[in-house]
Parts: C-alpha cells; sequence; structure tokens
C-alpha cells in the first residue's frame, strides 16, 4: 500500500528534524511526505530543506497565513495545501504533527491493519508526554478516539467524508462522519508516539470557546454539549473550560453559526455518542 503523510508545521524548528528522522527510519517507507511551512519565521524550512535534499520522498511547501495559532482552521488549511500537491496515487493519507517521534514499526503496523481488514477506514496511535523523566499517556479523551496529531485514512473513506473540515472539531466530525459512511475506527494501544509539545502549548485566548462552538456545529444539541463539556474539563482539571465550552455553545447558537453536518448526519452522530455514554454507563 502507498502512504502519504502531510505534515502542517509552524515554527516548529526544535521538533521538525526528529519527526521526520523517525519517518525515515521507518520499517515500512512512506512513498511522500509533504511537510507544509505555514509561515514559520524560524529555521522550520530550512531543516526541511536539508531533509529533502537527502531523502527524495521528502518535499517542502510553503503557505502563508496568520502567526496565531487557531485550532481547526489554520492547521487543516496547511494540510489541504499539502493535499493540493499530491496526486491520487496514494491508498493511505496520514496528517501528522510535526513535534512527533514515531516508533520504526508504526507505518508498517498501521498497513498491515488497513490491508487486513477492509472496513477500517481510519487508523491511529496514542500519543504519549514526558513527565518527571517519564513518558505517559497523554490522557486527553477515550480510547477509541484518534488523537488529530496522528490520522490515517483509507483514501476511499477519505473521500466519503469529503476530507478534512477546516474548523474546530475537524479531528470529531471527520470519525462520525466516517461510522455514517459505514467505516469502522481502529486505535492500536501498542503503537506509542513521543509527542514532544503538549496539546495546546500555543493555542491563544481568543481559541477557548473554539470548543463549545464545535459542539454547536457538530449538532450534538445542549445536553450532550454539557456532558461532553463536563468530562473535558475534568481530564483537563480545569473547571473553567466547562464554563468556557458551554459559553462557546451559547455564542455559536445565538448567532447561528453554520453546521458542520447535515440535519440526517447530525441525527446519527447523536444517536452515536447517547449509545457510547449508555454503554460506558451500562
Amino acid at each position: 500500500m502507498k502512504i502519504n503523510i502531510i505534515i502542517p508545521a509552524y515554527n516548529e524548528a526544535e521538533f521538525i528534524g526528529e519527526t521526520l528522522q523517525s519517518l525515515i527510519n521507518q520499517s515500512f517507507q512512506a512513498e511522500k511526505i509533504v511537510v507544509v511551512d505555514d509561515g514559520s519565521s524560524d529555521a522550520t524550512p530550512d531543516i526541511v530543506t536539508r531533509f529533502a535534499a537527502k531523502h527524495p520522498e521528502i518535499s517542502l511547501v510553503k503557505n502563508t497565513s496568520e502567526g496565531i495559532h487557531l485550532p481547526g482552521s489554520k492547521v487543516i488549511n496547511a494540510f489541504n495545501t499539502g493535499l493540493d500537491s499530491l496526486d491520487d496515487s496514494f491508498d493511505i493519507i496520514c496528517k501528522f504533527d510535526a513535534d512527533l517521534i514515531f516508533p520504526k514499526d508504526y507505518l508498517e503496523k498501521i498497513m498491515l491493519h488497513f490491508e487486513e481488514n477492509s472496513k477500517i477506514g481510519m487508523l491511529g496511535g496514542f500519543c504519549e508526554i514526558q513527565k518527571k523523566g517519564e513518558w505517559i499517556l497523554e490522557n486527553l479523551t477515550g480510547k477509541d478516539h484518534i488523537r488529530g496529531a496522528l490520522k490515517a485514512y483509507r483514501k476511499s473513506c477519505f473521500k466519503d467524508i469529503g476530507g478534512l473540515k477546516p474548523a474546530m472539531g475537524w479531528d470529531t466530525v471527520d470519525e462520525l462522519l466516517a461510522q455514517y459512511h459505514g467505516w469502522e475506527i481502529k486505535t492500536d494501544d501498542s503503537l506509542r508516539v513521543k509527542h514532544l509539545k503538549p496539546t495546546g502549548k500555543n493555542y491563544s485566548k481568543t481559541s477557548k470557546y473554539k470548543q463549545g462552538t464545535a459542539f454547536y456545529r457538530l449538532r450534538y444539541g445542549i445536553v450532550i454539549s454539557v456532558i461532553a463539556s463536563a468530562k473535558l474539563a475534568f481530564n483537563k482539571r480545569d473547571l473553567g473550560y466547562f464554563w468556557d465550552c458551554i459559553i462557546g455553545f451559547l455564542r455559536a447558537k445565538n448567532e447561528k453559526r453554520p453546521y458542520l453536518v447535515n440535519k440526517d448526519e447530525g441525527r446519527f452522530i447523536r444517536n452515536l455518542r447517547w449509545k457510547k455514554m449508555q454503554k460506558k454507563l451500562f
């Protein structure tokens, strides 16, 4: 299977070299690795250029956007710029962050999963962060969710969901829409990836309401949004995060922000969420 990788990068000079080296060292090689420099002001493009000079599978694409880090829109717009530089010959397309170190068998194992089960549409491992000298699971979501940092898509699934949406919540709506179209979501607990920069480190203060906005745009409804907000706040050990989510939801509702999914997809998503919650409770 042919694997293509797109890595959006903004001021990742401290980490991008380690990420690329870990991908070069894979037991199964990616056909193409596209790094999209999203207007970096540091040495990120220079580092990628040096890697590309030695490894023909690596290429650098430049994109211009706002310097401020806005969850969702900025990274996916950069991803789509990278996607435009590729042809349609891949079997698996990956969206990876620029601050990860992958185990040597990562691509080989995801490729084998896709080959062994034709119903798998999306697949990924788990992120670990370093605390007090030890690498521990970055426990921000459930074990059935693939982190946005390391998404891998079968091409036909990627097309069914219409690609990635440039909005906060893109890494949730992709999985929900994949299931709407009959695809399975697979996580592999044996695949542990070192995440060198904690999630949300560079988020601006203006982005704090965006999670609640995403809940509204996913058509969760107020009840599911309250439950989801409470769960996230608990995981983050931050009560203020709960209120930020609720305020974001209510603002989006009052502003009549456009939905990310249609009514039928929204109904499916709510039913799916309720079923998962009932399964965990009972």
